[in-house]
C-alpha cells in the first residue's frame, strides 16, 4: 500500500523542516521519500495536503481512559477513537482506573487490549504507590517490563516528601520520570475552583495557587537533592511557571505541561456553574494563560496535554460543588491550540511539531517518528483553517463533557496516519 501525501506544508522542527511544500510518500508503514515534488506513478492513496499542516504524529502525554473499572465513561478502543479524530498517533494514559494500574498484570491488561482495539499507538503509566494511596512505592521495574512508560499518580498528589524522594531515587536506574500532580490536598479542602472573588461571590470554596505551589517547589527541591525526573502536569499558575523557569535555569531534571483548558479559559468562565468548567488544579485568571503561553513560546513549558476526563452526562449533571472535575480534551485540543499558542501565524506553526510530539517523546523516553525517510509513517494533518461549530454529534469519545460545545473552532485535524494506515477519517 502506497500513500503520497501531496503539496502538504510540512514542520518537524527535529528535522529542520519549517514550513516547506513538500510531498510524502509512504510505502506500506514505512517514509520512503521525502521531496518536492513526487511522482504518483504506482500510488494507491493520493492525500491532498494543499494548504494543510503536516506533522510528526502528535503524542498527547495525559489522557484518562478509564479502562479498566469505568467503561461507560470511555475506554481503551473509544478513546483511541477519540484520539485519533483529534489528530493524535500516540496517546499515554494515567493510572487511575479502578483497580489502577499499578501490577505489572494491570500493566499487561492495557498494553494486550490496545494491541487488540486501539486504532493509535497507546502507552500507559503504572501507579507510583500502591492504590494510588501515597504510601508504598509498586514494583516499577516489573511494570517497565510489561510496558509501563514511567509513573504517576495523576489525580492526587503523593503527600509524604519521603515517599516522593525514595521514588524519584529507585527511577534514577531506569532513567524515567515521574508525572506530577501538584496539589497539596490540605489547601485544596473543599475547593471546587480556583479561589477569588468570584468563587466567593458564588458561594463555592475556593483552590489558591498556594495548593498547586506548594507542591511544585517541593518536587523541584526533590528533584535538586535526588537527581531524579520531575514533570509537572496541567501547569496552571503563572507562579509555578516561574519556578519551572528557575529550576530549568539551575539545570535541573525538571519539566512540564499544560492543557489546552488552561490556556483558553479563565475561572469566571464558569459562568452560572457550569460544571463542564470543574477541573483540577481548576481555571486560573487571564495573567495565568498569558504566562502559560509565553512559558511555551519560550520553552519553560515543554508539551500540551490534553487531560483528557470524560464523565458521563449524568455525573456531570450534579451540582457543581459535588460534580466530578474534568473534561475531554483529545479532538478540541488542536484548534485550541491554533488559537492560543500559534495564533494562526505562520512563524509560529513549526513549534507544534515539539510541543505535541517531539517533546513528549524525549520525556517519557517512548519512540517518535519524525518526518524522515526510513521512520515509520506517524503523520497528522491538519486544516488550521477549517471553521465550525463543535457539537454533541461531532464527538467520538464516549464522553460529551466538552466546555466548548456550542462554540466555534477554527482548525481540525483532517488525516491521522498511524503505522503507514490511515485511521482518521474512519473506513
Amino acid at each position: 500500500m502506497k500513500i503520497l501525501i501531496k503539496n502538504g506544508i510540512v514542520n518537524d522542527l527535529d528535522n529542520n523542516i519549517k514550513n516547506e511544500k513538500l510531498d510524502i510518500l509512504i510505502d506500506n508503514n514505512i517514509i520512503s521519500n521525502i521531496a518536492k515534488s513526487i511522482d504518483k506513478t504506482g500510488v494507491d492513496n493520493i492525500i491532498d495536503a494543499s494548504n494543510l499542516l503536516v506533522y510528526p504524529g502528535f503524542i498527547d502525554m495525559h489522557v484518562h481512559l478509564r479502562d479498566p473499572g469505568e467503561t461507560a465513561k470511555e475506554d481503551i478502543e473509544s478513546g483511541s477513537k477519540s484520539a485519533a479524530a483529534g489528530g493524535f498517533t500516540s496517546i499515554v494514559c494515567m493510572a487511575n482506573t479502578k483497580p489502577p494500574l499499578d501490577t505489572a498484570g494491570q500493566i499487561k491488561y492495557v498494553v494486550m487490549t490496545a494491541k487488540e482495539k486501539a486504532v493509535v499507538n497507546v502507552y500507559p503509566y503504572g501507579a507510583v504507590t500502591k492504590g494510588l494511596e501515597g504510601e508504598v512505592i509498586t514494583e516499577m521495574g516489573d511494570m517497565l517490563e510489561a510496558g509501563a512508560v514511567a509513573f504517576s499518580d495523576d489525580g492526587r498528589n503523593i503527600a509524604k516528601s519521603d515517599t516522593m524522594r525514595r521514588a524519584l531515587e529507585y527511577l534514577i536506574m531506569f532513567d524515567k520520570p515521574i508525572i506530577v500532580h501538584a496539589e497539596d490536598e490540605a489547601l485544596v479542602g473543599k475547593g471546587s475552583m480556583h479561589e477569588s472573588d468570584f468563587s466567593a461571590r458564588h458561594g463555592l470554596h475556593g483552590i489558591p495557587y498556594e495548593a498547586e505551589e506548594v507542591i511544585v517547589a517541593r518536587d523541584i527541591l526533590l528533584s535538586r537533592l535526588t537527581n531524579g525526573k520531575v514533570h509537572i502536569t496541567h501547569t496552571s499558575s503563572a507562579g509555578s511557571v516561574e519556578m519551572i523557569r528557575y529550576a530549568k535555569a539551575q539545570g535541573l531534571k525538571v519539566t512540564a505541561d499544560c492543557t489546552p483548558h488552561h490556556l483558553a479559559l479563565v475561572n469566571t468562565d464558569v459562568g452560572d456553574y457550569d460544571s463542564s468548567m470543574k477541573v483540577r488544579p481548576p481555571l486560573r485568571e487571564e495573567k495565568d494563560t498569558i504566562a502559560l503561553r509565553d512559558a511555551i513560546l519560550d520553552g519553560t513549558i515543554d508539551a500540551v496535554a490534553t487531560d483528557h476526563a470524560p464523565h458521563t452526562e449524568f455525573q456531570k449533571s450534579f451540582e457543581f460543588n459535588i460534580a466530578p472535575n474534568g473534561m475531554i480534551g483529545l479532538e478540541t485540543s488542536v484548534p485550541i491550540v491554533l488559537d492560543k499558542v500559534a495564533q494562526y501565524k505562520d512563524e509560529n506553526y513549526p513549534l507544534l511539531s515539539k510541543i505535541m510530539s517531539s517533546n513528549p517523546a524525549k520525556i517519557l523516553g517512548i519512540k517518535r517518528y519524525g518526518l524522515k525517510v526510513g521512520e515509520i509513517a506517524d503523520i497528522t494533518i491538519i486544516d488550521p483553517n477549517e471553521e465550525y461549530v463543535y457539537s454533541k454529534d461531532m464527538i467520538v469519545s464516549k464522553a460529551k463533557n466538552s466546555p466548548f460545545l456550542g462554540k466555534k473552532l477554527k482548525g481540525k485535524a483532517k488525516y491521522t496516519i498511524v503505522s503507514g494506515k490511515v485511521v482518521y477519517p474512519f473506513a
